[in-house]
């Protein structure tokens, strides 16, 4: 299975989303109000490994995600006691730490970097939603992603553009039109 995810952060730190989707299937997102981007990264990849049981493709645009395994940095980082290369303190350790306990253990997921901004419509998709949570404070999940969403980040910003931009755009990497109503809102934070 190909997992998308994406983060948003309105500020650094800020308001901030996160969301995931899956090719052809279901999606969640969620919110914090007092958070940074990469923490918002983090989440939505955690969030998908946690919610989508049997081997996963997580494909972010977030290097910070994707060299953390695929490089393994996590190696170091905790030979070194959950220090960095420059012997700082990881940031985000207590996201890093379950996060990286849940993929070892689970043995079937593997990390690959999409350009953010690029054109991927489903890299579009999540960092679409993950501005929706931020900008709202609120998650959602479905079985198939929201018809009409708000626009993306503003390239480079962090910040979202006004205005609502019909799905139409990213038909082809979510399905046919006919979107089953409406996902469940599921309040902030973690939905799970």
């Amino acid at each position: 299975m190909i997992v998308y995810t994406d983060g948003a952060c309105s500020g650094n730190p800020g308001p901030g989303g996160w969301a995931w989707a899956v090719v052809d299937g279901g999606f969640a997102s969620g919110a914090d109000g007092h958070t940074t981007n990469q923490r918002m990264e983090i989440t939505a990849a955690f969030e998908a490994v946690r919610a989508n049981p049997g081997p996963l493709e997580i494909v972010s645009d977030s290097t910070y995600v994707v060299h953390c395994f695929r490089d393994r940095w996590h190696d170091g980082w905790r030979r070194r006691g959950w220090r960095n290369s420059q012997r700082q303190p990881v940031a985000n350790r207590d996201l890093w730490e379950p996060f990286i306990e849940l993929v070892l253990g689970r043995g079937d997921v593997t990390f690959r970097w999409v350009k953010g901004h690029g054109g991927d419509p489903m890299n579009d998709l999540v960092d679409r939603l993950a501005v929706a949570a931020a900008t709202t404070q609120r998650g959602e999940r479905g079985e198939r992603p929201p018809s009409r969403l708000g626009p993306p980040d503003t390239f480079g910003t962090g910040e979202s553009a006004r205005g609502i931009v019909d799905a139409a755009d990213i038909d082809d990497a979510i399905g046919p039109d006919d979107v089953d109503g409406p996902p469940e809102p599921s309040g902030q934070g973690s939905l799970f």
